[in-house]
């Protein structure tokens, strides 16, 4: 075990790596990130999420894996909030606390996604830049997902805004998520 020594004036403090697993988080809402609420993951919450990560032997896994982790990620997030996230958006419900957009959803995934990463958590994907679909002339209202790719360069789509919070998100490769999306449909 490796044992960190930090030194602070006179006196020094000791942090196992087991010690130092808490992380601290800000989450959008309120549509267009209007409002950051601070969002903490505990050690426990860390552990479980790691353990997800290790038993993913797999590309496919380690996306089972993310969708679990993602759902926790946001079951934390409603409950710093206060107010649990209503599947998809509500138009014209902007600037409600709690209640999230795609553009709140994405950034929120994304800013996960990379955290897990710098870990070390995820070995068969790194993060990606999100990206939208839908532009009104297709007949599809603009949408944001965050993106991971995979060892051989392809992009998935991990795209959270379809369930309430703490829902599971649906991961797919981005080719089929661009097709998707007419008349409000996943």
């Amino acid at each position: 075990m490796a044992i960190i020594a930090i030194a602070v004036t006179s006196a020094i403090f000791v942090v196992t790596p087991e010690q130092a697993t808490a992380a601290t988080f800000r989450v959008c809402h309120g549509y267009d990130c209007y409002y950051n609420t601070k969002v903490n993951l505990s050690a426990q919450d860390l552990r479980r999420i790691q353990k997800l990560f290790q038993s993913a032997q797999s590309p496919d896994a380690e996306r089972k894996a993310l969708r679990s982790s993602i759902a926790l990620f946001e079951e934390r997030s409603t409950a710093a909030i206060g107010i649990r996230d209503k599947p998809r958006m509500q138009f014209g419900k902007a600037r409600i606390k709690g209640q999230m957009d795609c553009v709140d959803e994405s950034t929120n995934t994304d800013n996960f996604i990379r955290y897990i990463y710098s870990r070390g958590w995820l070995k068969h994907h790194q993060p990606g830049r999100k990206t939208t679909r839908g532009n009104f002339f297709d007949g599809r209202y603009p949408h944001w997902t965050a993106v991971i790719l995979d060892s051989y360069n392809e992009k998935w789509a991990v795209d959270s805004w379809y369930e309430a919070g703490g829902g599971l998100p649906d991961i797919m490769l981005l080719s089929e998520w661009k097709r998707r999306g007419y008349g409000g449909k996943r």
